[in-house]
């Protein structure tokens, strides 16, 4: 049996990543207008990160980079 995952996106960590950037996202939804530029688009900045990073990382060339 191939356990090899054929995208990042079988990866668990991507998977538990993209769902805490989606709450992440849910959760800013309700704070207060006049942090849309502040906490609340830094924390999106940080959440998305997360999972943007593990799928580049799958990316690379070499098992090093990864």
């Amino acid at each position: 049996m191939d356990l090899k995952t054929k995208s990042f996106k079988d990866l668990i960590v991507w998977q538990k990543a993209y769902s805490l950037t989606l709450e992440i996202y849910r959760t800013t939804k309700t704070f207060p207008r006049h942090e849309i530029y502040g906490l609340t688009q830094q924390m999106r900045k940080a959440a998305i990160s997360l999972p943007s990073n593990i799928a580049e990382g799958y990316g690379r060339k070499h098992k090093a980079e990864y």
